[in-house]
């Protein structure tokens, strides 16, 4: 073949491969939405039979307090719990500690772990950080990375809504706004 056949061979398939790609991307952004919604990471179950294992049970794990008393999950079985694995070096979950410190304020009933990914982390900048926010919900410390491993949580900032029965009703990874708080917290009444 000839020089200018092989460019121009070689030009279609390139336009071929960028429009593919293009379109493929176009496809691909169109259907994700960056915004979490609980509705679809929801786990569907009921509890007509409880003394049966649920298959939906949050997994325990120790984590210590700010006195570095050790805390396990379980313990708070028999509230609804929210759980939250945050880094102070993580600008999405700070971004959403407002509306936590606000729904903990608000809900006497439910039990907030806010759990400091302390093994990726630097306990006196979590500490530091919360002093200086000015946050009062209970702040515990995963400081040997077991409850981050138990709930894969490859991404921060990650909130686990648990039933009273100790199981996981939803999920989110990802920043949550107040009205998706909320809506996780209302799943778990």
């Amino acid at each position: 073949m000839d020089k200018i056949t092989k460019l121009s061979i070689g030009i279609v398939v390139a336009i071929v491969l960028f429009t593919g790609a293009y379109m493929l991307y176009n496809s691909l952004t169109e259907n994700f939405s960056p915004e979490n919604t609980l509705e679809t990471q929801s786990i569907e179950h009921n509890h007509e039979n409880d003394s049966e294992a649920s298959d939906y049970s949050a997994p325990n794990f120790t984590v210590e307090d700010k006195d570095g008393n050790a805390v396990t999950l379980e313990s708070f079985f028999g509230k609804p719990i929210v759980l939250n694995m945050w880094a102070s070096w993580c600008p999405p979950c700070k971004a959403e500690m407002p509306h936590f410190e606000e729904a903990y304020k608000e809900n006497s009933d439910i039990v907030f772990m806010m759990i400091n990914m302390t093994s990726g982390d630097n306990r006196s900048d979590a500490e530091k950080f919360i002093k200086e926010e000015g946050y009062t919900f209970p702040v515990y410390f995963d400081t040997d990375g077991i409850a981050s491993y138990v709930y894969n949580a490859t991404s921060l900032p990650m909130t686990i809504f648990i039933d009273k029965n100790g199981d996981i009703v939803t999920y989110a990874n990802g920043s949550l706004s107040k009205e998706q708080l909320q809506q996780g917290i209302d799943m778990i009444r």
